[in-house]
């Protein structure tokens, strides 16, 4: 799976320009949020917020900067899972994800070196991901992938289950989620 694949499948997912009040997230295009365009230079206004300053952003901060390109490179699925949970749940939660069900699916811990849970994806978490792959092949991707969506699954649910005015997304975050 390539890069701009992944990306295509999230624009296609979050769809153009949304400024429902009662999403936290605010104001978004392509799912872009307000906060996050500011935040990479772009001024104008979210209605006309050009695709390619979308894709922009999304190549930079969800798939680049988390390193996510590097997860894209060993396994494109899993890769395009993050940046799918990145955009969703920002990419360090997204990270910590695919950490802690690396070290729970770690055997005896014997299989590669546990990862410490920090979010930030580095050599260390790479050669995991590697090993695991190595270790379980095909199925074992098939199960991390159903482990990752779990993960962010529950996450919606506590979101909804702590705000209640967040229940109207619910169906919608779910549906929307790139299946690989």
């Amino acid at each position: 799976m390539k890069i701009d694949d992944i990306i295509d499948e999230v624009i296609k997912a979050e769809r153009g320009y949304v400024n429902d009040p009662t999403d936290k997230g605010g104001e978004t295009n392509y799912g872009i949020t307000v906060a996050v365009a500011r935040a990479n230079n772009y001024t104008g206004s979210m209605r006309d917020m050009p695709l390619a300053v979308a894709r922009s952003i999304y190549l930079q901060r969800y798939v680049n900067e988390p390193k996510f390109d590097r997860v894209v490179a060993i396994d494109g699925r899993i890769g395009a899972e993050l940046v799918d949970t990145g955009v969703n749940m920002g990419p360090h939660r997204s990270a910590e994800f695919l950490q802690r069900w690396l070290n729970a699916f770690n055997d005896t811990g014997s299989r590669y070196q546990d990862l410490f849970v920090d979010g930030r994806l580095g050599e260390i978490s790479f050669a995991a991901l590697s090993a695991y792959i190595k270790w379980r092949g095909k199925e074992g991707i098939d199960v991390l992938l159903r482990a990752l969506n779990s993960i962010q699954g529950a996450r919606y649910l506590e979101i909804v289950e702590g705000d209640r005015s967040q229940r109207r997304f619910a169906y919608g975050w779910v549906r929307n989620r790139v299946v690989l």
